[in-house]
């Protein structure tokens, strides 16, 4: 399946956009042709996962030019029209970083920014693909066992959170096409279940045996010795490695010191962001409270409580045994620092 998957897609004049607030019961496509629809999208979590919505926020510029084009926008308005999609969410380093990278090409018109668009996605597989294979050799080596591995993951990091193939996930389906990979523990991802509405269903496609798990779960899975290793997305590293991801992530990466399991973060190099010194410089996205409320619309919290709805947690870099990019594996915990060498 998700080896041709496509969360995003450029259809010639727009963009072509699963709705992962549908999954996994439907399956629907929105069409973005517009400035306002794609902010939406990002912001409502049609779109969602740092590489897939660095490469929507590429495409983004496309949109724009074209809208501005149809609307008779001014540059100076196509321009104020690409920086609202590059802030359509502030934690996720990928959006700023892939807008900036496709502008640098907007002199040269609407060719040259579709173009380096389509590179941006492109390139994003191939990162992927590569991160997929350094992260397996690595956990395999690591845990040293001839046995398939037991695997826990947190949130949705496959082909639905990428532009193809995945980063967390994409390194399970490599240890699964070896023949390595005996279960994932996939938890939940409490308020929004990317996890079991999301990765669990690119499991389902792939024939990879699972279980889904309350988040709560988690460190009691991995301190009763039933996982190998986790490995976890990105949605921005610091400098000296600290790590922004869902909400719920620097919970388990305790769990595993604790235990001694391997914490594996797999994420492209423009997930990293040197000028971020640590992940106390990062800023932390406040989801609205409705969200940690209510369940499909209806009031699950007393009348007169208030919601706290982080949608992401930093996890400290002295927790992460690796990091995984598209140029190897960082052993982060034992001293060997993004900002080291990648600068």
């Amino acid at each position: 399946m998700s080896q041709e998957l496509r969360a995003v897609e450029w259809t010639g004049n727009g963009l072509a956009l699963i709705d992962q607030t549908l999954l996994p019961h439907r399956t629907q496509i929105v069409d973005v042709r517009d400035v306002d629809t794609l902010v939406d999208a990002v912001r409502r979590l049609v779109v969602r996962g740092a590489p897939a919505i660095g490469a929507a926020g590429a495409y983004g510029v496309a949109i724009a030019v074209l809208q501005g084009a149809r609307e008779g926008w001014s540059e100076a308005e196509v321009r104020a029209a690409v920086a609202r999609v590059r802030e359509a969410r502030p934690t996720a380093v990928n959006l700023m970083v892939c807008v900036d990278r496709v502008m640098t090409r907007f002199a040269e018109g609407l060719d040259a920014v579709l173009a380096e668009a389509a590179a941006v996605q492109r390139e994003d597989v191939e990162a992927n693909r590569a991160m997929g294979a350094a992260g397996a050799d690595w956990l395999l080596k690591r845990v040293g066992e001839d046995r398939p591995l037991r695997v826990l993951t947190h949130c949705n990091t496959g082909a639905l959170a990428t532009a193809g193939w995945g980063t967390a996930l994409g390194v399970i389906r490599e240890l699964h096409a070896r023949g390595r990979l005996e279960v994932v523990y996939v938890d939940e991802t409490r308020p929004l279940l990317q996890g079991s509405r999301l990765t669990a269903w690119e499991l389902v496609q792939e024939g990879i045996a699972h279980y889904v798990q309350a988040d709560g779960a988690a460190a009691g899975t991995i301190l009763r010795g039933q996982v190998d290793a986790v490995v976890v997305g990105a949605d921005r590293i610091a400098a000296n490695g600290d790590t922004a991801n869902k909400v719920g992530t620097v919970g388990v990466a305790l769990a595993c010191a604790d235990a001694g399991v391997p914490f594996l973060v797999a994420a492209p190099t423009t997930t990293v962001d040197l000028s971020t010194a640590t992940g106390a410089d990062i800023h932390i996205e406040l989801r609205g409270e409705e969200e940690v409320l209510e369940w499909a619309g209806v009031r699950t919290a007393p009348t007169g409580s208030r919601g706290h709805n982080p949608a992401f947690d930093v996890t400290p870099g002295r927790l992460v045994t690796g990091l995984v990019t598209e140029r190897g594996v960082l052993e982060v915990s034992a001293g060997e620092l993004p900002g080291d060498r990648m600068r």
